[in-house]
């Protein structure tokens, strides 16, 4: 008999195969971890972490992923729209998903980490701005929300790299009236 993915069962291990990854991403770098070690600290064997996970990179992919998802408080996100609040509550989620990573940084997955911020903002960006122009031009929306996700992702990186003094509020909050006069297409409330 299978069980199905969305079994209380089967979502406790995955779980528990995601928390012993993050605790061992704790003692040692992600190039150092082995299936191994993720199955002895988690008690399971190979062939229940390969139900779960293809490799170890899908592995690290769905943590980040789900961890950042979380940050985000995505429920929030698909109410919402797209005005000063909402974008200092993404880049504030962004900046705390970095530093958070950073206190144990592992080089060489930063790529990785890069992408997913980007994946996870372009689907909220473009959730958020289908909902606020319900229009024909859904192609233009999509290429605005991969803008948008690159733009922010671009400006939590220079913020970590040369603005730690400012507050991640502060230093997006500026540049959000010019953002948003071009996302209102000159329709003022």
């Amino acid at each position: 008999m299978t069980q199905s993915k969305t079994d209380p069962r089967v979502l406790r291990t995955r779980k528990l195969i995601m928390d012993s990854f993050i605790d061992l991403s704790g003692k040692k770098e992600f190039k150092d971890i082995t299936i191994k070690d993720i199955t002895t600290e988690a008690m399971i064997n190979r062939a229940t972490f390969y139900y779960h996970f293809e490799d170890i990179y899908d592995l690290l992919e769905k943590v980040l992923s789900e961890v950042l998802l979380v940050n985000l408080n995505y429920d929030i996100y698909q109410n919402d729209e797209l005005n000063e609040e909402a974008f200092v509550r993404i880049f504030q989620a962004i900046t705390n998903f970095q530093k958070s990573l950073s206190n144990r940084c592992h080089r060489g997955y930063e790529d990785t980490i890069a992408r997913i911020i980007r994946e996870q903002l372009e689907v909220i960006f473009y959730k958020m701005l289908l909902k606020q122009k319900r229009t024909e031009e859904d192609e233009a929306l999509k290429i605005t929300a991969v803008i948008l996700s690159w733009g922010i992702y671009g400006a939590s990186v220079e913020w970590k790299r040369n603005s730690k003094d400012v507050s991640p509020e502060e230093f997006v909050k500026s540049a959000i009236p010019y953002i948003i006069s071009g996302i209102d297409f000159g329709s003022k409330n």
